[in-house]
This record gives C-alpha cells, structure tokens and sequence, in this order.
C-alpha cells in the first residue's frame, strides 16, 4: 500500500519559493531608500484621496489623472484610510503582489501546463529575483500590474485547454482582463491581444461565448468607467498620456521596448526560437508571442520618459514564464541514461550551473533601473529634492505655491500646492501648448524650481535649435519671468555646472527672505544623479 503524502509537493515549493523572495528582498533590497521621483507623483494623489479632496494633484483644485495607475492608486487610498501610512499602504501593495506573481507563475506551470518542479520552481525563483521588488523599493505599482496580467494570462490559458469552459471561467478571465485595464489604460492593449491569443488557438467557432462575454463585461462595465472618469476628469484618458503621445509615433520608444523586453525575457526567448522546430508547435508559439510582442510594440505610441527599470515593459516578464514549458515538451532527454555514471553526473552539474546562471542573470536585471545607477544594490542615489521637501514642509498649510519641473519628491513632501510645469499633472499646459507666463501669473509662486543643463558658469545658450526643444524653452520662461518679476535666486545646487537644479523665491512674502536664507545654506542637498554633496552655484551670479 502507498503511504499518503502529508505534505503535498507543490505546497513545499510554494513555501520555499515565498521563503526564497522574502530572504532576497531582506538581504538584497533596500527599503530604506525614499521613492524614487515620478512615484511620488501617485503617493500624492493617493493621499489626497484618502483625505477626501478627490482625485486632485492640488487640494481645492479641479479633478486630474495624473496617476495613471488608477486602480492601484484607489487601492492604496482605501488602506492609507484604514489607517496605513502612505509608505505601508503603497509597499504593502507591491509586495503582495509581487510575491502572489511568483505563486501564479510556479502553480500555472505545474497545473495548467503539467511541467515538473525543477522548470516551474526555475520560473518562479526566476521572477522573484528579478526587478519586481526595486520596483516594490522604489514605490511603484508594477508589482500589481503584473499581477492582474500574469492572473489573466493565466485564466486565458486555462480557456485554451478546456474544451468547454465553464460560464464562471469565462467571466472571471473578462473580469480580470477589464481590472488589468483598470490599474493601466495600456492594460486593455495587453487583455486584447491575450484574448485573440486565445481565439487563435481554440478557434473563432469555439470562442463566441468567450468574444460575447468579454465584449459584454468592457462594453458595459468598462464603458461605464469610461464615461464616468470622462465626465470627473474632462478627458478621456490620463493626462501623461497627453503629454507623452504628442508628435505621433514614437520609434525610439519601440527601440527601447523591444530591447528592455528582450533584456528582461532573454532566456525565455531563446526558448521561443526553438518553438519554430516544428509545424505544431511554431503555431501554439505565435499564439504566445502575441501578447508579449504586441504589448511591447504598442509602446511606439508614448515617449520613453519616466521607464524606471523598464517597468513599462515588465508584465510582459511574468506572462513569458508562464508560457515557456509547452514550447520544450517533447525534447528526448533519454541519453542520458545511457551514458557512464560519472558523464551523466557532469551534465547534471552543468544543468544545474545553467539555471544558477539564470537566476543570477535575472538579480542582474536590477542593476540597470536607472541611466546614471552606480551600484546593483542601490537604484539611485540620495536625492536633494527630498531633503528640501521636508524643509519646505515646515511651510505647509500656508497657501504657498511652488511652481517645478520636479513634480515628484518636491510637491508630496512639502505638502505645498504645486504648478507642475512640464504638464504630467496639469491639463492646462498639457492641452494648451505648455507653460505660459499668463499662466504661472495666475499662480504667483513663491518658489520657482527648474532642473536644466547650464548654471551661471554656463550660461545657457539661446540659440534657435535650443529654444526649439520644448524643456529647454520651458526653463528658459521660467528663468526669465522669475528675474523679471525680482525672484531671488537662492540656489544653483548641482556637483556639475552642466546639470542644476535652479531655485527663486519670490521676495515679497512673509517667510521669502528666511526661506531664501535656509535654502541658500542647506548643506545636504545630494545630487540625485551622484550623490555627491552639490555646489551651489548660485554664488557665482552676475549681482
């Protein structure tokens, strides 16, 4: 008689695999760092949220969506109202999604796919050492993007095995495909596409009831969301996208998609090369390839900006790993039961060096987050415009404006309302040509804070191919209109003259000439780009 197994396989590995992430992320990632500059942009809205102000970037102001990531955004308001701290509500999300990602990944390979523990523990300690959890660090949503991807993906592949879905499979994968385009607008794109993934490989007779029901569920849920946030925002989609998608096609965009996907997937692409072996297979490989690629080509439609760490592109990462294990069955490993003992005992090791040399390529993943990273363990490095964040703090609730290039780490710490003048929070300057002077007059900040590329050892030159380039020419306005209006500048802080973060403060007000004082003094604003101690250059100024 065979002994009942107490502890089911799969459950051991499932546990060891949170085991693993947890240890990793413990060991391996730093939570101590702050968010990184663009997230803090949705911690802002989230906690505007929770306070009951509405979906605001400036509290009393006119609805905006500047967050993009709208569910993830309402989520994390629901828990900062429960009682969690901005920081916990955020992380916590990330984190639980990260780790339930991993879980989908090791259970789909072996459920749905039928794979062995080495090839499904392999994927999910794969993406548990990826860049999942420096997203988690670094306050972003990606972690719960791709989730709600990798558990829609997963429900499209159990629709193509079953020849005869269940009403409740078929509504649940619609249902996960509209929160996917809930959390991002980019999201419809991606359950689109798994969903033609699914009628290519079960056929369009098979997949009416499918079609109907995910046609039904985005026509009449997803269209009342539509026309809701079209009614409370003024515009149908969220206003960075406004911003990003001007002038057309984007191609160097595609460029950078399709590299950062292949960077993050690689090993799994060599995998889908060897799917085209066959007739058979070359089909079910097309089918798989088609969210992963689509997705990735779809991003021709926005510039490149804010791509920390490839996060645009990695929930594509998760959808991969579920797909690979059906492209390698059929592979005869049975030689290797007929070589010596000592042979086979080689190989074996080799195998196992192979996967070790996976799992590292994937941590390894982390080192490129941002263009000017030093280390892999540290993303980026200590960054001024937090520190003075929490000087300004010292001035909340007093009507103070700040008008910005930086609309991240300098709005949400300050607490401060905020004119972010690039226009990712702004409608005005997104969808009336960009930042005017009529404009900032109707604000009168009392700080103007730009970040450029010249500082008063290195006069910016206005030259015509200068001026022509948008953040060039909007620096320039301010710089102009805050010398025009007698700003005092109180600081050029940068450890390079050739890159600055520039600050006036109008001199008109109560707390102008101690601001002016305690900004022109502060000894530790870090560059963001080095971390060094920056330079004020301010100093260097024609009187």
């Amino acid at each position: 008689m065979t002994p009942k197994k107490i502890f089911p396989p799969d459950l051991f590995y499932g546990i060891l695999l949170i085991a693993c992430t947890l240890f990793y992320a413990a060991r391996f990632v730093d939570f101590s760092i702050p968010p990184f500059e663009d997230a803090a942009m949705l911690m802002r809205y989230a906690q505007h949220l929770a306070q009951g102000q509405g979906i605001v970037w400036n509290i009393g102001g006119h609805p905006v969506d500047g967050a993009t990531d709208f569910l993830f955004m309402v989520l994390s308001a629901a828990f900062i109202k429960m009682g969690w701290t901005v920081s916990q509500a955020v992380r916590g999300i990330g984190l639980a999604s990260h780790l339930l990602t991993v879980l989908i990944v090791y259970w789909a390979n072996r459920r749905i796919h039928e794979s062995n523990i080495a090839f499904a523990f392999l994927s999910g300690l794969y993406l548990a050492v990826g860049t999942g959890l420096s997203y988690v660090a670094a306050y972003f949503g990606t972690p719960f993007f791709a989730l709600a991807a990798a558990s829609t993906w997963t429900l499209g592949l159990l629709l193509i095995k079953q020849e005869r879905p269940r009403f409740g499979l078929t509504l649940a994968f619609a249902l996960s495909a509209l929160v996917t385009g809930l959390i991002r607008p980019e999201g419809v794109i991606l359950a689109s596409l798994m969903l033609l993934s699914v009628v290519l490989l079960r056929g369009l007779k098979n997949s009416f009831s499918i079609i109907a029901v995910f046609g039904t569920v985005f026509l009449v849920l997803g269209g009342a969301y539509f026309l809701w946030r079209w009614n409370y925002f003024g515009y149908p989609l969220p206003n960075p996208f406004y911003k990003k998608g001007d002038h057309g096609l984007h191609w160097d965009s595609l460029v950078h998609s399709l590299l950062n996907s292949l960077r993050l997937c690689l090993p799994v692409a060599i995998i889908f090369v060897l799917g085209f072996r066959s007739q058979e297979k070359t089909r079910l490989t097309l089918a798989y390839l088609l969210p992963i690629l689509g997705f990735a080509v779809a991003f021709m439609l926005i510039s490149d900006e804010m791509n920390y760490g490839a996060r645009f592109q990695y929930a594509i990462l998760p959808i991969a790993l579920l797909s690979w294990t059906p492209l390698v069955r059929g592979f005869n490993f049975s030689w290797l039961g007929q070589v010596q003992v000592r042979e086979r005992r080689a190989y074996v090791i080799a195998l196992i060096a192979v996967c070790l040399s996976l799992v590292c390529y994937s941590w390894f993943q982390n080192c490129f987050l941002t263009s000017h990273q030093q280390t892999c363990t540290t993303a980026y490095e200590r960054d001024g415009r937090y520190e003075m964040g929490k000087l300004l703090a010292d001035y909340r609730g007093k009507g103070y404006v700040i008008a910005t290039t930086e609309a991240g780490l300098l709005p949400y710490y300050s607490g401060w309302d905020a004119v972010d003048t690039w226009g990712l929070n702004d409608p005005f300057i997104v969808h009336n040509g960009g930042l005017t002077v009529e404009y900032l007059d109707e604000y009168k900040p009392q700080i103007i804070m730009f970040h450029d590329y010249y500082s008063p050892l290195v006069p910016p030159k206005l030259t015509e191919a200068n001026l022509a380039q948008k953040w060039f020419s909007m620096t320039i306005l301010m710089k102009e209109y805050a010398e025009s209006h007698g700003y005092v500048l109180a600081a050029v802080f940068g450890d390079s003259p050739y890159d600055t973060h520039y600050y006036y403060v109008r001199p008109d007000f109560a707390d102008s000439r101690r601001l002016v004082e305690q900004i022109s003094t502060m000894k530790n604003y870090y560059y963001p780009t080095t971390g060094k101690k920056s330079i004020n250059y301010a100093v260097y100024s024609q009187p």
